[in-house]
């Protein structure tokens, strides 16, 4: 951890050694970042060089480089959905991998339903795929999509978002829309710093950004740019009951247990700490004069977050009283958690008949692991990104205005999880307490040839035909991870036996003593103790799982644009892609723009599109450690293509289909005032989503014994195509501007209206809390409205975001959570012409989510007023978080 962060100010420093050595070039390129939403050119959902927001026959939003920058967030993810309404992303706490690589959601479609470009160009996927079950990833469960947190704020120019299906002109995934980063090319020298924390004092951050452009005498530019960011954790829970109990039963070891002597509780809900640097280099020099262009654009990123996991009691607290909503006080049991059961160390006596090999002696020479954690555990989950990507490519025109870009990417993406402060029950005394997993490796090649053609036919416009190939090559590797990380070890099971007379032993039969007393089980089975395979708390990669495995997909495309009138634009276009791993698919799209007075406009779009599952979603194999009846299970989602999975009825992964419909009107009934609404409808069949669980029997395991990974009684379960969704929504924009008390005043009002539901769907692969949670777990209705008032030097931002109210029927069953505000604030102030000094503050007035309601699935325990394990609030923090205001001061140099 040290030494990494040691890399990452190195690399901050390097950036800006290489900025500030030249402070003397800043001219500008013609290519300013703020530039104005209305008439920003857009470059998305068009193959037209001539389109605006406002006359494009697809809704388009695009966010400015001074409105992202207004933004104090350490994460693109962060930054965009506080300005888009129909964006949404959760807080993710103990959210096993999750956390460190979060899915988003636009329109309530999933991460993978949204395409991710730079410049026009594919954004490669994560490594992850979303396999947490927990309500936190309910709109992206099983997705595999791009992580933008990789993408540095200070480097984009502008932010171009396509609300519409667009499948047919990018290929898979685009089924909710595109989100296209275009990359500054202006010269000039920024520098920016930040400092910020909570309002209850925690969650520092520290955030440093620098940009540099340079002109090349007008042939071509280079741009370098850069964030690095370490942020301290937030902790918004309270201590779990068992662990109160501990303290109060065990004065003298009440510091053994985790977080006790930092004062937090011993389950941390909150953000987790962290620390990441994000490079960016955007390049392009003039070939042949003006006539071609060769650029290149390169991204490196790497991250580390450590992530509190649940707490592990070493003892059982009994007569706990609760509040279970029923208004009579009730008393609730807490267990230990297994891993501190007994292990008996004598095993058997060689070649003796009446205590056969593999059994134990239940005797006094026995291992508990409270001689190690004392006071219970907690372990650390820990992720470390690194993300790298790069394309380059020729561009330009031929004679006769026949435009080329052949382009080729490369990208790799990687997830390298481990653990600390944790054990591996079943290897007892010879136990690691820290555990590497495995990478998860994601890598891409694209390759890409676009070509456009005026042609002239009498209508009001030439018809842009275009048209283009790619080849596409992804590849999903899972490395091997510590033995200990997913092995039984030699405790995993233990048949005992008690000695009765020299040399004769007889079984332990199940009673109230046994280690592991099961009440359902005859009294006349002998008794085995057992603990649990792999590291507690997650499992790694093992060789039988271990490898690459790949899909090379080729596509084709063409399209057609053009003004038929003056008053009546319209465009097609059609692709043909075909797979390795499951053929091939054909998706169109149609859309119009009529113009029926200059004041106002109506459109319209059609088509439809797919997503090609990834070769992680068809190869991915985890092991986690879950709880039923007090006693640790080994959950394991398998592969398609692995034995365990056909054993249990897996076929391969179709792709999902989809219907898109959008119509809208524009309405600029004066130069200063513009407003836009559209109303869509994504209907998306074959979604892919995670099977039923099935569990293990003994059968089972003897007919395959690769189940041994779970064991009798685990839980297996993998990737199927199980439902069809509906999404019904309306998104409504309206600008203005203005002069006010001496100053210019830019207003918007933003609205999103999402409603989502399962239509058909498969009983085994889907729940009836998982489709409540597609339809209720994002609100249904956002509002942002924003005002920038500017007068000289002194400039003031103000916004305001409603999020109407949701459910989680997961783990929330029966509580709705209402609607809630939260006023965003800065002031800022330019002096000596290059300084910006910024105060502000996001969350204003320091709003949370409701608290969680009493009931008898969620009890609230008199000792800390909080759930079993410690919750307050939501653990997926809402659509707004739960770590409340957060202030900050931020200065800026630019020349």
């Amino acid at each position: 951890m040290i030494a990494r962060r040691h890399r990452l100010l190195a690399g901050t420093a390097a950036i800006f050694a290489a900025a500030a050595s030249q402070p003397v070039f800043a001219q500008d390129s013609g290519s300013t970042p703020e530039a104005d939403e209305g008439t920003s050119i857009v470059v998305i959902g068009t193959r037209r060089t001539d389109r605006s927001v406002t006359d494009s026959p697809s809704p388009i939003d695009v966010i400015g480089a001074t409105e992202l920058g207004q933004q104090p967030a350490a994460d693109m993810l962060e930054t965009v959905r506080n300005i888009v309404p129909s964006f949404f992303v959760p807080q993710n706490t103990i959210s096993d991998a999750s956390t460190f690589v979060r899915p988003p959601s636009l329109r309530g479609l999933g991460a993978d339903q949204i395409l991710v470009m730079v410049n026009g160009k594919r954004y490669n996927r994560a490594a992850l795929v979303q396999v947490y079950s927990g309500a936190d990833t309910a709109l992206s469960y099983g997705s595999q999509g791009a992580d933008i947190s990789n993408i540095p704020a200070i480097s984009v120019k502008n932010l171009q978002i396509l609300r519409d299906g667009a499948t047919a002109q990018y290929g898979s995934d685009a089924i909710g829309g595109v989100i296209n980063y275009q990359i500054r090319d202006d010269a000039g020298f920024e520098l920016q710093g930040l400092w910020g924390e909570t309002y209850e004092g925690d969650g520092e951050r520290i955030q440093v950004g620098a940009y540099a452009g340079f002109n090349f005498a007008d042939s071509g530019f280079l741009t370098l740019s850069g964030e690095w960011y370490d942020a301290d954790g937030t902790s918004r829970g309270r201590t779990r009951p068992t662990a109160v109990n501990f303290a109060t039963v065990n004065p003298s070891l009440a510091n053994t247990i985790p977080n006790f002597t930092e004062g937090l509780p011993a389950q941390i809900w909150g953000s987790s700490p962290g620390d990441g640097l994000k490079l960016f280099g955007n390049a392009g020099i003039d070939l042949a004069g003006d006539s071609a262009q060769l650029y290149l654009t390169v991204n490196y990123a790497e991250s580390t977050a450590n992530q509190s996991f649940n707490y592990r009691p070493s003892l059982s607290a009994n007569g706990l009283v609760v509040n279970d909503g029923s208004g009579t006080p009730a008393t609730r049991n807490n267990g230990r958690n297994g891993s501190f059961n007994t292990i008996f160390l004598t095993p058997c006596p060689a070649n003796n008949a009446t205590c056969p090999a593999g059994g134990f002696v239940q005797d006094s020479n026995v291992f508990l692991f409270s001689s190690i954690y004392p006071g219970g555990f907690t372990p650390r989950f820990i992720g470390d990104v690194e993300q790298l990507y790069g394309t380059a490519g020729v561009k330009g025109e031929l004679g006769g205005g026949l435009t080329y870009d052949l382009s080729a990417t490369m990208a790799r993406n990687s997830l390298s999880l481990s653990m600390t402060d944790s054990l591996s029950p079943s290897f007892g005394p010879q136990s690691q307490t820290e555990f590497f997993f495995g990478d998860l490796i994601q890598r891409e090649q694209t390759y890409n040839l676009d070509l456009t053609y005026p042609l002239e036919v009498g209508f009001a416009s030439p018809i842009t035909l275009s048209g283009g190939a790619e080849y596409r090559r992804e590849e999903y590797e899972k490395t091997v991870g510590d033995t200990q990380s997913y092995a039984a070890g030699p405790f995993a099971r233990q048949p005992l036996y008690s000695l009765v007379s020299p040399g004769v032993y007889a079984p332990v039969l199940n009673t109230p003593t046994c280690p592991r007393f099961d009440s359902a089980q005859p009294a006349t089975n002998q008794c085995v103790a057992s603990q649990s395979p792999a590291a507690s708390g997650y499992g790694g990669v093992s060789p039988a799982f271990a490898g690459a495995s790949s899909q090379n997909s080729y596509g084709f495309y063409v399209g057609a644009e053009a003004d038929i009138t003056e008053a009546f634009t319209m465009g097609v276009a059609g692709r043909y892609e075909d797979y390795s791993t499951f053929g091939s698919a054909f998706v169109w799209k149609a859309n119009a723009l009529a113009e029926l007075s200059p004041a106002f406009s109506v459109r319209a779009t059609v088509g439809t599109g797919f997503h090609a599952p990834s070769p992680g979603q068809n190869n991915t194999q985890i092991v986690t450690t879950n709880f039923r009846s007090g006693n640790a299970v080994q959950t394991g989602t398998y592969p398609v293509s692995s034995s365990i999975a056909q054993f249990y009825g897996a076929e391969s992964l179709r792709p999902e289909r989809s219907n898109n419909y959008g119509a809208g009107f524009i309405l600029k009934p004066f130069d200063a005032f513009t407003l836009t609404v559209d109303g869509y409808i994504i209907d998306v069949r074959n979604r892919i989503g995670i099977s039923q669980t099935f569990t293990v029997t003994a059968a089972d395991l003897a007919a395959l014994p690769a189940l041994s990974i779970v064991g009798v009684g685990g839980d297996v379960n993998y990737f199927t195509n199980g439902f069809n969704t509906s999404t019904k929504g309306i998104d409504a924009v309206a600008s203005y501007r203005t002069n006010l008390a001496g100053g210019s005043l830019n207003a918007t009002l933003a609205y999103a209206l999402n409603k989502s539901k399962v239509t058909e769907f498969n009983p085994s692969v889907i729940s009836a809390a998982q489709r409540f949670n597609i339809a209720n777990l994002p609100p249904k209705h956002r509002l942002n409205a924003s005002a920038n008032w500017q007068m000289g030097d002194f400039q003031l931002n103000s916004r305001v975001n409603y999020f109407s109210s949701w459910a989680n029927q997961l783990e929330y069953p029966g509580q709705r959570f209402s609607g809630k505000a939260t006023v965003d604030l800065d002031a800022s102030y330019t002096f000596m012409d290059h300084f910006t000094l910024t105060v502000g503050a996001n969350n204003l007035f320091d709003t949370y989510p409701d608290r969680i309601a009493p009931t008898t699935t969620n009890p609230i325990y008199a000792l800390t007023d909080s759930l079993a394990d410690g919750q307050v609030y939501p653990r997926s923090g809402g659509p707004f978080g739960i770590n409340g205001g957060f202030y900050y001061v931020r200065l800026r140099v630019k020349y």
